[in-house]
């Protein structure tokens, strides 16, 4: 797996500093680009306790901007996340067969939720778990695709298990002119049963795979805060409607490959009490490795549901 490259902070646009004023008290929230396409560090904001609007407006408007929002330091228990979470819009209930089913959390770990102890590398669990090593946007195999994740490190190995996160938005406009009019008004199909079968061909059984059928959602997408253009693409991504699967699958992996460039990849190295969110619509994601039989792992995501008018098929 090629690592993304990660810019450090002093490489990247200096901080933006918001002030607020609530009676005696000024809250300062401070905005360090990562970097020079996207990903910003918020600073100056405690998200373990409720936020007022003012502060809120500006967190919210950060996720327009940059897609991608880092909370250092901020240990986070599930109440609280929730809390957070709940203020970008309802959550998703997780279903499939990831050990958090039916809450709001999707559990990526390699402990065992009632016991504890280290999950084997060829438990079906784990299997399932690869498919997070895939380039995807959460949820993208849903009807109604989320607008956001929030991922909190709980418990972080001493090595490995970094995420890396690419832009579509950033890497839309150097798409060549030919490929930006070959893709306008395509229409995606995805199926979270091939993102599965990417990582061992016939996961899901029949049952499995009616949890979720397969979905359509545009290719192209445009943000309605500020109308920056994207592409809606990813590991669930099966194939494109009016083409040949084999033709389909390769356009998408052709425009997967523009995505992940380097220029366009920010890779977070995680410490326990991290706080990731990141914009679904147009970024991509994914786990990398990590030695899961000697180091234990424990990450809580929450799933923010989108709007289901925002991009609807015309």
């Amino acid at each position: 797996m090629v690592p993304c490259h990660w810019t450090p902070i002093s490489a990247a646009a200096e901080p933006r500093r918001a002030h607020y004023h609530s009676g005696a008290m000024t809250m300062t929230i401070t905005v360090t680009r990562l970097t020079p396409h996207f990903a910003a560090r918020i600073d100056g904001v405690d998200i373990t306790r409720p936020i007022d609007d003012a502060t809120w407006a500006e967190i919210r408007a950060a996720l327009d901007e940059h897609s991608v929002l880092v909370f250092r330091g901020t240990p986070l228990d599930d109440d609280q996340q929730i809390a957070f979470s709940e203020r970008f819009g309802a959550l998703e209930v997780t279903r499939s067969m990831n050990p958090a089913a039916g809450t709001p959390f999707a559990r990526q770990s390699n402990l065992d939720i009632k016991s504890g102890e280290v999950i084997p590398p060829d438990d079906r669990r784990m299997i399932y778990q690869l498919a997070n090593m895939l380039w995807h946007s959460d949820s993208s195999f849903k009807p109604v695709a989320s607008l956001c994740s929030l991922l909190s490190a709980r418990l972080v190995p001493p090595e490995g298990g970094a995420t890396e996160f690419a832009s579509a938005r950033a890497a839309y406009p150097s798409l060549p002119d030919d490929v930006k009019r070959r893709v306008e008004g395509l229409v995606v199909v995805h199926d979270f049963s091939w993102s599965r079968d990417q990582v061992q061909p016939g996961f899901y059984n029949a049952e499995e795979r009616a949890v979720y059928p397969p979905v359509r959602h545009p290719i192209v997408r445009t943000n309605p805060v500020n109308g920056r253009r994207s592409l809606f693409l990813g590991a669930h991504a099966s194939h494109i409607e009016g083409m040949s699967v084999e033709a389909g699958r390769a356009l998408l992996k052709q425009l997967l490959a523009h995505v992940t460039q380097l220029e366009f990849c920010y890779r977070h190295e995680w410490r326990e009490g991290d706080l990731i969110v990141w914009d679904n619509r147009c970024v991509l994601h994914r786990a990398t490795p990590y030695d899961t039989q000697r180091h234990k792992r424990l990450m809580q995501r929450t799933t923010v549901g989108g709007d289901p008018n925002e991009y609807a098929i015309r």
